[in-house]
Formats: C-alpha cells, sequence, structure tokens
C-alpha cells in the first residue's frame, strides 16, 4: 500500500478533538492540561507545514471518510488555500495559547467555574476552525462552523461577569440567527439539486434557472457575511469582541471572522463563479471600509478601535472577491493570511498595555514608550502593518486587491480604489494617534493618568515591567510580530503561491477530478473550460502597463496554432517564468 501524507488530513481535526477529551479527563490537575493541550497544538502545527509542503507545488486532494465516494460520503479536501489558512490558523492558535497560558487565563479562578475547562474548550474550537477549512460539503462546513461558535460561546462568557455575559448573548444570537440562514440554504440547496457536496453543486447548480441560482447565491453569502462581520451586518461584533480576555478576543478577532470570509471565497469562486452580484459585492465593501474605519476614529479604547479596524479591513477581502480576477483573488490569500496575523497581534499587544497601564483607554495613556520600549515596539511594528505602510505586508496585500482594480478599469473599482487608499490613511491616523497619545507623550501630561504610570525612576518602571510583562506573554506576541515581518520578507514567494491558489480555484477542474474523479469531470470538461476562458481569461483593459496585473491566462485555455500573425496561446507557467522577467 503506497504512503501518501495527504490520506493523514483528517488528523489536522481529530488531533485537536482527542487532544480535548484527555485533556477534560484531567480536568483536575492543570499543569497536565496545560501540556497535552500545547502538545495536541504543536503535533497539529507540524502535520499541516507537511501538508503545505505537499500541495505547495500543486495538487488538490481529497480524502473520503470511510470509504464512501464523492458526492454520498463525506469529503475533506486539501488544496493551496486550505493549507495555508490551516497553517497560519494553527500557528496563531499556538501562540495566543502560550500567551493565555503566561498570563495565568486558564487557571482556576475564583470566578471560574467548579471544573477547568478553558483548554479542552479552546482544542475544540481549534477542532472547529480546522474542520471547516477542509470541509467538502456545505454540511460539514456547517458542522464545522458550530463546533467553533459553541467552543466560543463557552469561552467568551467564561469566568465573565453581567458586561461579559451581556455581550455574549448578543454574540450567541447573531451566531444562532447566522447558523439558521445557512441550514434552511443547505436544505434548500439539497431540495434543488439532490446533493451538498461541494465538487458535486458546482456542477448541478448550472442545471437550475438564474432566479433559483440567484436566491440560493444570495442566501449563502448572507449568511458568511453575518460571521465574516461585513456591513451591515457587523453591528454585534464591536460590542462583543472587546469585553472577552486578551487571549480570547484575539483570536476571535483574527480568526473567526476570516473562517466567514474563506466560505464566501469558496462560495465565489466553486459554486457560483462569475460577475452576477459583483457590483453588489463592490458596493458592500466600499461601505464596510469607510463605516468600519470611521467607527474606529470615534473610539477613545483601543480594544474597540481595533474591532472596528477589524470591520473595515474586512471590506478589502471583499473588494478583492469582488474583483472575480486571479490577481485580485491572489492578493485577497495573502491578505486574509497577513491579516489573521497582524490583528491577532495588535489584540495580544494590547492586553499587555491594559497590563502595564491598567487601562487600554488613550485618554489615560502616556509615557509607555519610555517605560516600556519593548511594548512599543511590539505595538509599533503591527500598527504599522496594519496601515499598510511600505514595505510592510500590509502595504503588499492592499497594493496587489488596488492593481486588481485598477486593471478592471470602471467606475465602481476606481470608486473602490480610492476607498481603499482614504481607509488606509485613516487607519494610519487611529494608530498614530494612539502611539501618540499612549506611547510618545509624557505620563504627567495626562488629565487623569493610571498611578502605575507615574515611575519615580527608570528602575522602578524596569521593576514593574518585570512584574507585569512577564517574559511568558512578550515571548508569543514577540513570535507573532516576527510572522508579520516574515509575510514581508518572504512576499514574493508567498504572493506567487497565492497566485496559483487564485489560478486553481477559479479553473475550478483541480478540486473537482480531486473530489470526483476525472472520468465525472470529462462529461463536462468542455463547458468547464469555455466558461473559464471566456470568463477568467478574456478580460481585457486598456490602461498601459495594467495588462499584467490582469488575469493570467489559465491551463484549461486549449492549445492553438500559430496563425499567419504568428499568434499562440500562452501557458501560466511560461507566463510567470522569471527568466523572462514576467513579460506576459
Amino acid at each position: 500500500m503506497q504512503f501518501n501524507v495527504v490520506d493523514f488530513v483528517p488528523l489536522a481535526v481529530l488531533i485537536p478533538f482527542f487532544g480535548a477529551a484527555f485533556a477534560f479527563a484531567f480536568y483536575r490537575n492543570q499543569a497536565t492540561q496545560k501540556a497535552i493541550t500545547i502538545g495536541a497544538l504543536i503535533i497539529t502545527v507540524v502535520l499541516e507545514i507537511v501538508l503545505l509542503s505537499e500541495v505547495w507545488h500543486g495538487g488538490t486532494h481529497a480524502v473520503q471518510l470511510a470509504g464512501w465516494p464523492a458526492p454520498f460520503g463525506i469529503s475533506m479536501v486539501i488544496d493551496r488555500f486550505a493549507a495555508l489558512m490551516l497553517v497560519v490558523s494553527s500557528i496563531i492558535t499556538l501562540a495566543v495559547l502560550l500567551y493565555a497560558v503566561g498570563q495565568g487565563a486558564a487557571e482556576e479562578r475564583n470566578d471560574s467555574g467548579p471544573v477547568s475547562i478553558f483548554y479542552p474548550t479552546y482544542l475544540i474550537l481549534v477542532a472547529g476552525v480546522s474542520n471547516a477549512f477542509l470541509a467538502g460539503d456545505l454540511f460539514n462546513l456547517y458542522v464545522g462552523f458550530e463546533i467553533f461558535l459553541t467552543a466560543s460561546y463557552v469561552l467568551l462568557t467564561l469566568g465573565g461577569g453581567e458586561a461579559r455575559i451581556r455581550a455574549g448573548v448578543t454574540y450567541v444570537v447573531v451566531s444562532i440567527l447566522s447558523s439558521m440562514l445557512f441550514l434552511i440554504t443547505i436544505g434548500l440547496m439539497y431540495a434543488a439539486t439532490g446533493t451538498v457536496n461541494l465538487a458535486d453543486l458546482a456542477l448541478k447548480l448550472t442545471e437550475l434557472d438564474l432566479g433559483t441560482q440567484l436566491m440560493l447565491h444570495v442566501m449563502l453569502l448572507v449568511a458568511f457575511g453575518i460571521k465574516a462581520a461585513v456591513f451591515p451586518l457587523a453591528f454585534w461584533l464591536p460590542d462583543s469582541y472587546p469585553t472577552a480576555p486578551a487571549p480570547v478576543t484575539a483570536v476571535f478577532a483574527g480568526l473567526l471572522t476570516k473562517v466567514g470570509i474563506y466560505a464566501m471565497i469558496r462560495t465565489e469562486t466553486l459554486l457560483f463563479p462569475g460577475e452576477r452580484i459583483n457590483t453588489v459585492l463592490m458596493v458592500v465593501a466600499a461601505l464596510t471600509m469607510i463605516v468600519g474605519i470611521l467607527g474606529a476614529l470615534a473610539q477613545a479604547d483601543i480594544k474597540r478601535m481595533l474591532s472596528f479596524t477589524l470591520i473595515s479591513h474586512i471590506g478589502y477581502l471583499v473588494f478583492g472577491l469582488a474583483l472575480s480576477s486571479v490577481i485580485g483573488m491572489a492578493a485577497t490569500i495573502y491578505y486574509v493570511a497577513h491579516h489573521i496575523t497582524i490583528q491577532t497581534t495588535l489584540f495580544l499587544v494590547t492586553g499587555l498595555i491594559e497590563r502595564r497601564a491598567g487601562t487600554s483607554n488613550v485618554d489615560k495613556l502616556g509615557g509607555l514608550a519610555r517605560i516600556s520600549p519593548v511594548l512599543a515596539i511590539l505595538f509599533f511594528l503591527p500598527a504599522m502593518n496594519l496601515a499598510g505602510i511600505p514595505p510592510f505586508s500590509g502595504f503588499v496585500g492592499k497594493l496587489g486587491i488596488i492593481q486588481g482594480g485598477i486593471a478592471e478599469n470602471t467606475w465602481i473599482t476606481w470608486t473602490l480604489v480610492f476607498a481603499s487608499v482614504l481607509t488606509s490613511l485613516l487607519t494610519l491616523l487611529a494608530v498614530v494617534r494612539i502611539w501618540a497619545r499612549g506611547f510618545w507623550r509624557k505620563a504627567e501630561d495626562v488629565e487623569k493618568p493610571e498611578r502605575i504610570l507615574i515611575q519615580k525612576t527608570l528602575a522602578h518602571a524596569r521593576a514593574a515591567n518585570k512584574r507585569l510583562l512577564p517574559s511568558a506573554m512578550v515571548a508569543p506576541t514577540a513570535l507573532l510580530v516576527a510572522m508579520s515581518l516574515a509575510f514581508t520578507v518572504f512576499a514574493g514567494p508567498l504572493m506567487n503561491f497565492s497566485r496559483a491558489a487564485a489560478q486553481d480555484m477559479y479553473e475550478r477542474t483541480p478540486y473537482l477530478e480531486a473530489v470526483l474523479g476525472e472520468e465525472r469531470v470529462d462529461g463536462v470538461r468542455e463547458e468547464l473550460v469555455e466558461f473559464t476562458t471566456g470568463y477568467v481569461v478574456d478580460l481585457d483593459t486598456d490602461d498601459d502597463g495594467a495588462a499584467e496585473f490582469a488575469p493570467v491566462r489559465t491551463s484549461l485555455q486549449p492549445e492553438m496554432e500559430s496563425d499567419e500573425g504568428g499568434s499562440t496561446s500562452v501557458d501560466v507557467d511560461e507566463q510567470n517564468d522569471p527568466a523572462d522577467g514576467g513579460d506576459q
């Protein structure tokens, strides 16, 4: 029997699940719980890095659970995009767990309940997120959502007071409503097509009339849009996330909304490719960016400000998705991985600020750069990255999305380009205000400073830093700052990887063949080729130089014989060959 590492894809879900069971079995011994949880996440990260290496140079792989063939059984599918999301999310959750251990967030306290449930609940959340990324059918995707949402309910309200319970209720109600809508949509899709397998749906949905397709399309996007916190469905987020402890808020803000974006991307590239509702998505993207960043500017509390910037930067992802071009999708894939890291890092840094200064309100902060230079660096780097200052990865991702908008060259994409630039400038204004007030001004200049900020000497400040900023919390935060810088250092290979992932998703045949087999796809290959070459390839632009950023030619395009004018089709690998300078 031939060994294939991708056959172990289900372990990305099973390892955290079994780890949660073992951790709960040792609820009386938190040291053992801690070791089991950290060990399970480390093993999961290693497995997923191996899986990423397997799909880095191409190939989409499907595992049919229990031997039932698709579309009758449960399929788990891993491609470049899913593998990248798995690795980034697992590294993030491991770093946040180490931060939580350092903070003592998982320790039993007077308000933490009779048994320790933090560790097993955290692992269940990780398992649910991984299941959502690997789901090959809508119902398994729904199960993944419900697993991590149920775990998030517990983490959000664990050991909380009245304010946290109230915010948790809002979060739970909104999540249940979106899940109900999602479940109803799944039922309607099954009634209309007789399947919930994503690959099978990609073929059968085209047989429905356009009105039914549009209804199902919109219902899915609304359900996922609530989870992704796009405008006007994001009202619940700013009041829910900031009330939780810093580690919980960090993993929620960095990761959970991106699962909704992931589902939207799969919907738009696999199930309903085309430009039918792109204009609506662009309007939503513009409103999400502008309303979110204006809300951020109105906040004095750093956690609430970051919650609103989270909403505004979801708009960039929706913009890239709405472009329906390879360059737009490539930049979106790169940016979503970048944003998971940056947003999580900033919430962890905010937790450190709150510990060191006693508050996260910028009106009560001052002198942090003097009394804690390390904390200043940990905030400054991801803050500039979030604002998109060159040469950070935030600039690279935003530039790719903007270039995709310019290449399409329509009035609405130019409007989105303007909104993107404006949002980036206002984000810079928001983070600079925090820097100027909280870090740069003197603590003595604050109207009502916290007593802990007024240090007699630097020696007193260093002693307070050692007590309030333990290395067990600072080290995971520094690790994520380094990871965000790695997105900048390796921007070239990562963008090439993202471009290849986008290419595969728009072609759809790698995914369909992996799940259904080549024989099933051969029967509709001609229609898939016709759609892809007409929709993905033949987007042209009149802008000088912009053609470089237009969608690349896909491998589905049939080879054409040279005509009298010498015209031939060009394969994507030839187009992107660095030896010829990348000319297309």
